[in-house]
């Protein structure tokens, strides 16, 4: 991963900061938004705060947008996250996504694993503007990484071991691996002839071990899962580590591409679940979003 900002980048002049809290989301919590308010006010900056119900946190995000803010920051979950980097795109306000989710896959690869007031704190007394690239999956955006196919299944099996649902857990755990061997997808880009694999993840720039920002690509990793130990240890993997260390990955460059199966594909799109299409246009997007990031020495 390079998240490299050369020294002396000048920071951005933020006037005015908008922020949306949802205090039910997993790790937020009801005093969450006077936590965040107090922080900002520390530097003087005005603040404009909403906490909206679960249902109306698209529209909140949408409408501080449209008041133009120098600064977004969200403390939500993957899904808002992911909402808010979408609804800000390039031309809109600076973002700092906050871990508030069950994953924080995009806040994690901004900031790493931090608390969230840390990360604010240390965001707005030094953070520069960043231009981030992202993907999208049958026109559905990404910004960390996206899973498509039986893989993408164990992920709702973790969401339910950090709950402590041991039941629900075993019964996802059990569709996850009786789906694994259901089909493969079939795969195609400008760098990659038409093969097969058991899933296929897409990688962007800002959390790549091969990539780095300059580049205009995605990295494809094609997961090739053999017989049952294979499906359990590329399930472990996913569940608790890095499966892209796991020997059965083969990565490619993809600016763009297709992947396609028999039967609709799952996917997860930076911590959220999704059920696609059988075929889905692959797309890299060089300057998805504006992030305020930390500077970090060269």
């Amino acid at each position: 991963m390079d998240s490299t900002v050369s020294p002396g980048v000048a920071q951005p002049r933020l006037r005015r900061v908008a922020a949306v809290v949802n205090p039910l989301s997993h790790s937020v919590g009801p005093e969450a938004a006077a936590a965040l308010a107090a922080i900002v006010a520390e530097f003087d900056l005005p603040l404009d705060l909403v906490c909206p119900e679960p249902q109306d946190l698209e529209a909140a995000i949408q409408s501080a947008i449209s008041a133009a803010p120098d600064l977004l920051i969200v403390l939500a979950g993957d899904g808002t996250a992911r909402q808010a980097a979408r609804l800000c795109g390039p031309d809109g306000p600076l973002l700092a996504i906050l871990p508030g989710g069950t994953l924080n896959i995009l806040s994690h690869a901004l900031y790493g694993v931090r608390p969230w007031r840390e990360i604010l704190q240390t965001t707005l007394a030094s953070g520069v503007e960043r231009t981030l690239s992202g993907g999208s999956v049958a026109g559905r955006p990404f910004y960390a990484a996206a899973i498509l196919g039986s893989p993408a299944l164990w992920a709702p099996v973790r969401e339910a071991v950090r709950a402590l649902d041991f039941a629900t857990a075993w019964r996802r755990g059990r569709s996850a691996l009786s789906r694994a061997f259901a089909g493969h997808l079939r795969f195609e880009s400008d760098q990659q002839p038409r093969c097969k694999t058991t899933g296929l993840g897409l990688i962007c720039p800002l959390v790549s071990r091969v990539l780095d920002d300059h580049q205009p690509v995605l990295e494809a990793a094609l997961l090739d899962q053999r017989g049952v130990a294979e499906v359990l240890r590329l399930g472990a993997y996913h569940l608790f580590g890095d499966w892209r260390n796991d020997p059965s990955v083969v990565t490619t460059p993809c600016r763009d591409g297709w992947a396609w199966a028999r039967r609709r594909i799952p996917a997860i799109l930076d911590g959220e679940s999704f059920l696609l299409e059988r075929r889905v246009e692959i797309v890299f997007i060089p300057e998805a979003y504006r992030a305020l990031v930390p500077p970090v020495a060269e």
